[in-house]
């Protein structure tokens, strides 16, 4: 019971980066139907931004963590303003390849500038663990718990409560009557790739306190799984997708538990497809019909 209280603590932790990722992915793909395929490199530079200001600023977790978030949001709409927003009429293909490159570009450009070398990340908060019925639980691990689920209820409250909120349900339901009632769609998508790249930066530094180490090709292998977890939650659903990273984590760490690491990154993969195979539009996804 003590192995599986901590398999479950660390899985928690993990799923709650995971969750904050997958956040980005299902709110671009709600919106403009667009699997945003950069969105990990974006966590990457979310971790070196961390990295950087902590080292050079001196600054403490909360203003690495924030600026992380504002430098991220401001990438993300860059990104969307230079590289999606000219395809939107698009086969949604040149699209889906334009994410590809996108995401090379940031990973080579990286590794170009600062080399491929893994850097430690700095600890600016003091790691304290303290032991609970035979568990090791780290005020890390409840910092980085903590500081998820309170920008997910943010995240949550902006969606529901704003009038940009309203006016993202609103494009994701129908672009063109949104714009027919006045929405501007191009300062709503904007705005939804600043949240999910905010998202994405904040994962960042949060996975720099977790593991200590950052490189240009860190946002690869987590971007994927991201993607899979908000696949998993249902693709287009908020809660979906948080529910979905935090099922990654408890699989990733649950399989590690028994002694099976080198299969973590299959074991996702499979259950995908089973989910898949009996719940096709995911966990909270709705099945909507086209007319041909």
């Amino acid at each position: 019971m003590q192995t599986i209280g901590q398999q479950l603590i660390n899985g928690l932790s993990l799923g709650s980066i995971y969750a904050l990722l997958a956040l980005g992915y299902t709110m671009v793909y709600g919106i403009i139907k667009l699997i945003n395929f950069a969105h990990g490199d974006i966590y990457m530079l979310g971790a070196f931004w961390g990295y950087y200001v902590i080292n050079v600023l001196h600054v403490n977790f909360i203003v690495a963590l924030l600026s992380a978030m504002v430098f991220c949001a401001l990438v993300g709409v860059v990104i969307e303003a230079v590289a999606y927003r000219p395809l939107r009429h698009s086969p949604r293909i040149t699209a889906l390849i334009t994410a590809i490159g996108v995401s090379f570009l940031l990973e080579n450009g990286m590794s170009y500038l600062f080399t491929a070398n893994t850097r430690n990340f700095p600890q600016v908060i003091k790691t304290t663990t303290w032991h609970f019925a035979g568990m090791h639980i780290s005020n890390i691990q409840v910092l980085i718990l903590g500081t998820a689920c309170l920008l997910m209820l943010i995240l949550e409250l902006i969606i529901k409560r704003t009038k940009m909120g309203k006016a993202m349900r609103a494009v994701s339901v129908d672009p063109t009557a949104a714009q027919l009632v006045g929405i501007n769609l191009n300062h709503t998508i904007s705005f939804t790739f600043a949240l999910g790249s905010a998202m994405a930066g904040a994962a960042g530094v949060l996975i720099g306190l977790y593991y200590n180490s950052i490189d240009p090709l860190m946002g690869m292998t987590p971007g994927i799984k991201a993607f899979v977890a908000a696949v998993i939650g249902g693709i287009g659903s908020v809660p979906g997708a948080s529910l979905g990273g935090f099922i990654i984590g408890l699989l990733e760490t649950g399989v590690q538990a028994i002694g099976l690491s080198a299969y973590k990154d299959a074991v996702v993969y499979v259950v995908l497809i089973v989910i898949l195979l009996v719940l096709p539009a995911g966990i909270f996804g709705k099945n909507v019909k086209e007319k041909v």
